[in-house]
């Protein structure tokens, strides 16, 4: 598959510290890589720059073939960022949010748009709600919902599920996976390693501004020892217990305002 998001040699300082030291990666199109990393580790700035935010010191940057420091504009029109937090208007509703955004991105019909989105995304019955009354679950899908307006080729989300409880990430799990069988490239930036084995069609880590490893995750188990075959008795999970008491209802339905 062709590449969708091409980095190569890319540099960035701030002062004295040296964030981006050398990162090369690809993303092939219509998948899903998980950029994993500790906090510092420059993920952020990484997809800042992909994003046109920043401008790198040096390296070559492209995404739809298109390079980041020659042609912003034409990177900007073919992708998507979700950030750490949901950038909802919690005084707006639902669908208010994805109508407003709609009409930014001068997209004909932001209101036949925005109830597809809320369907797609599970939240055709909240669409009249005031966001501050949505659980962070239902914050994070609108936040991606109106990130997609306009059909991006590219999407990059920077720590979607952070803070989010197990029944909230399950539903975004489900939207990213969604989005990649739809043709959509997914960039995933997380500190949750379940996260990544869960998702991503190929992994990288970052380390230290640089990208240590980058595979399948397949490929990333062959880096080490072969395993030895131990027969242990298998324990549920914390999360594993969670989820079977409270179930995994999606949280759009009635009564599941953010306070509960």
């Amino acid at each position: 598959m062709s590449a969708a998001v091409s980095v190569r040699g890319l540099e960035k300082s701030f002062n004295d510290l040296h964030v981006l030291r050398g990162v090369d990666f690809e993303i092939a199109s219509g998948s899903i890589l998980a950029l994993l990393g500790s906090n510092g580790a420059g993920k952020t700035t990484l997809v800042k720059i992909l994003s046109t935010l920043l401008r790198p010191d040096a390296g070559s940057v492209t995404v739809n073939d298109f390079d980041v420091t020659e042609h912003p504009l034409e990177v900007r029109r073919s992708i998507s960022l979700t950030g750490q937090f949901a950038a909802v208007d919690e005084i707006l509703t639902g669908r208010e949010n994805l109508v407003l955004v709609g009409k930014l991105r001068h997209l004909g019909t932001p209101g036949a748009l925005a109830d597809a989105l809320l369907a797609r995304f599970g939240l055709a019955d909240a669409g009249s709600r005031r966001v501050a009354t949505f659980s962070g679950g239902m914050r994070r899908r609108l936040d991606i919902a109106m990130s997609l307006l306009g059909d991006p080729k590219v999407v990059f989300l920077d720590e979607p599920t952070t803070g989010l409880d197990p029944e909230g990430r399950l539903e975004v799990w489900k939207v990213i996976t969604d989005l990649a069988d739809q043709g959509t490239t997914v960039l995933l930036t997380t500190q949750y390693l379940e996260e990544a084995e869960h998702l991503a069609d190929r992994i990288a880590i970052l380390h230290e501004g640089r990208i240590i490893a980058d595979g399948t995750f397949a490929e990333l188990k062959k880096l080490l020892p072969p395993a030895k075959v131990e027969y242990v008795e298998k324990q549920p999970t914390l999360e594993e217990i969670y989820l079977s008491l409270v179930g995994t209802t999606h949280t759009s339905q009635p009564g599941t305002a953010a306070e509960e």
